[in-house]
C-alpha cells in the first residue's frame, strides 16, 4: 500500500479498532433493521426491484469501496452476494481481516484489498458496481478518490456512494470542537471519553418530547415544525446518535465513527454533483436526508 498521510493514517487506524469490535455492531436485529431500511430508502426509495435490476442477469464483479468489515454491503446486497457474484473488498484499514471472516460466515465468495481508494491497485473498467458507503468522506480528497472509483467502473456500470452533508452551524462547530478533544486519544480512551456523551442523547430520547417550533430560526439553520427534542440536538447542536431498540455500546459505535477520524468531510449537494461530473458520472438519484447525501450514478 502506497504510503499515507497522517490523517489517512489515522482514520486507518480508527477504522481498524472500530470495525474489530464486532460485538459493537454485529449484534442482530436491533443494529441491523432500521440500519437496513435507511439503506434502502435512500439508495433506491425503498424498492427492493431496483437491487434484483442493478444485478440484472450474468454474474456481476461488485467493488465494496471502503468496505470495512462488511457491514453495510452484506447488509443491504444480502442474497445477490452469494453465489455466482464476484465480491471485492477494499479498505485503507486493518479491517479488510474481519471483512474475510464475516464473509466466509455468510457463503461470499470474496476477496479483500488493503488498499488507499485513491491509489487502487485495479485495471481500468473491471469492474461492473461500486457500492462506497459512507466513505469518501473519510479519505483525504472525496474529489480524488471518486475519480479513482470511476475509472475502475465499466462503461454503464453502476457507482453509488453516500457522504456526509453540511450540518447547521452550531452543529459544525460543536462536532469539530469535540473532535479536536478525542482524535490523538487513544482509541479505548476516546471510546470511554464519548460515552457520557452517548449516555445524554439515550436520555433525550427516552424523554420522548416533542417540540413545536413556530417559524423558521434562519440564524440556526432551524426550519418550522414539529421536532423530537432529541432530533433537535442531534440534527442542530452536537450528534448524539438514538435509537430506542439498541444499547448504549451499538450507539457509542456509531458516535465513534463520526467524532473519531480526522477525515471527515461535509458536502452540499452541489458540490456532490461537480464530483460526479468531473469524473465522467451520471447521477441517476440523489437523495439527501439530514444526515447526508446519497448517489446512485452511471459512468458514461
Amino acid at each position: 500500500m502506497t504510503q499515507l498521510s497522517d490523517t489517512q493514517a489515522q482514520t486507518s487506524n480508527i477504522f481498524g479498532y472500530k470495525w474489530g469490535r464486532r460485538e459493537t455492531y454485529d449484534t442482530g436485529e436491533s443494529m441491523t433493521a432500521d440500519t437496513r431500511r435507511w439503506y434502502l430508502e435512500k439508495y433506491f426509495g425503498g424498492d427492493e426491484a431496483q437491487i434484483d435490476a442493478l444485478f440484472g442477469a450474468g454474474d456481476k464483479v461488485f467493488l465494496d469501496a471502503g468496505c470495512g468489515s462488511g457491514f453495510s454491503a452484506f447488509l443491504l446486497f444480502d442474497k445477490h452476494l452469494t453465489g455466482a457474484q464476484r465480491y471485492i473488498g477494499v479498505d485503507v484499514s486493518s479491517a479488510v481481516a474481519v471483512g474475510k471472516d464475516r464473509a466466509a460466515e455468510r457463503g461470499v465468495d470474496a476477496a479483500f484489498v488493503q488498499a488507499d481508494l485513491a491509489t487502487l491497485p485495479l485495471q481500468d473498467d473491471c469492474v461492473d458496481i461500486v457500492f462506497s458507503e459512507g466513505v469518501l468522506h473519510h479519505t483525504d480528497d472525496p474529489a480524488v478518490s471518486l475519480k479513482s472509483l470511476a475509472r475502475i467502473v465499466k462503461p454503464g456500470g453502476a457507482v453509488l456512494f453516500y457522504v456526509y452533508r453540511k450540518k447547521a452551524p452550531i452543529r459544525e462547530f460543536t462536532d469539530d470542537h469535540i473532535r479536536t478533544q478525542i482524535s490523538h486519544l487513544d482509541p479505548d480512551a476516546a471510546w470511554e471519553k464519548l460515552m457520557p456523551l452517548t449516555a445524554l442523547g439515550k436520555q433525550l430520547g427516552d424523554l420522548n418530547v416533542t417540540l413545536d417550533i413556530p417559524e423558521d430560526v434562519e440564524v440556526l439553520g432551524l426550519e418550522k415544525g414539529e421536532i423530537d427534542l432529541q432530533r433537535l440536538f442531534y440534527y442542530y447542536i452536537f450528534k448524539c446518535f438514538y435509537r430506542p431498540e439498541m444499547g448504549l455500546q451499538e450507539m457509542n459505535h456509531i458516535n465513534f465513527d463520526w467524532y473519531m477520524p480526522l477525515n471527515c468531510h461535509r458536502m452540499t449537494v452541489d458540490e456532490v454533483e461537480q464530483m460526479c461530473r468531473d469524473s465522467g458520472l451520471t447521477t441517476q438519484r440523489v437523495h439527501e436526508d439530514g444526515s447526508g447525501i446519497t448517489v446512485v450514478a452511471t459512468k458514461d
